[in-house]
């Protein structure tokens, strides 16, 4: 599933290599779906390349070739009023309700929570979180407060000073609010997602890395929505 500035742009793509036979330019993309700066294009051109709907060609300037068209490539009709609000999660969510032992319990027969794994998040250079469930996983309800969870697999090595690494599956609490200080889900410009730190600095939000490689980036606050905070982490050896 794409966003709707994904689906543009692949749509605008594909239109003017029909049309012409070579493709737009960054400054013809980024007038196109009226961006502010070819940095957006740039994101919007990885996560099309990561999700395979798009192909760069070797050693060629502006070359790029359109691998396929998702099955519903053109955005709702509508004003550029409204506007498109991807989420990161669909579907069925894990949910915890205060937990109290029971016989069973102590018996070791605990009753277990399945948390949807609904894609990957980025902990690096953002890149679009996939919106479809892909498994679960299991959890013993007494390491989760109560709430709404899903859980996401981690790309990238922005967070390892707080000891999540490349390939952890990181569970997350559904919410849209959260402190100064958690680690939490963060789609940015309703176009791409990551795992960071918040900091509240005045009227901005700043995300940042737990590497000192990757640098704090500060935004204003109608560009950040919080998709929920970080509660557990699982790791395979």
């Amino acid at each position: 599933m794409l966003t709707r500035k994904q689906s543009e742009l692949l749509r605008f793509i594909h239109e003017r290599l029909k049309e012409t036979g070579v493709p737009p330019s960054f400054d013809e993309m980024k007038d196109a779906l009226d961006l502010r700066s070819k940095s957006g294009i740039h994101r919007l051109i990885i996560a099309l390349e990561e999700r395979g709907f798009i192909r760069r060609l070797p050693n060629r300037a502006r070359a790029l070739e359109v691998l396929r068209l998702p099955d519903s490539s053109t955005p709702a009709e509508g004003s550029r009023s409204k506007r498109f609000a991807p989420s990161v999660i669909e579907g069925t969510l894990g949910r915890v309700r205060p937990w109290t032992p029971s016989a069973s319990d102590e018996e070791g027969e605990r009753t277990m929570i399945s948390i949807p794994v609904m894609g990957r998040i980025a902990a690096g250079t953002p890149i679009t979180a996939l919106q479809n469930r892909s498994h679960t996983i299991s959890l013993p309800p007494d390491m989760l407060p109560p709430g709404d969870y899903y859980a996401l697999e981690v790309r990238g090595d922005s967070m390892i000073d707080a000891g999540i690494f490349d390939s952890d599956t990181v569970v997350i609490r559904k919410q849209d609010t959260a402190e100064t200080g958690d680690i939490v889900v963060a789609l940015i410009d309703d176009e791409e997602a990551t795992l960071k730190r918040l900091r509240k600095r005045g009227a901005s939000i700043a995300l940042e890395a737990a590497n000192p490689a990757y640098e704090t980036r500060i935004f204003g606050p109608d560009r950040v929505r919080i998709q929920g905070k970080l509660v557990n982490l699982v790791r395979k050896y």
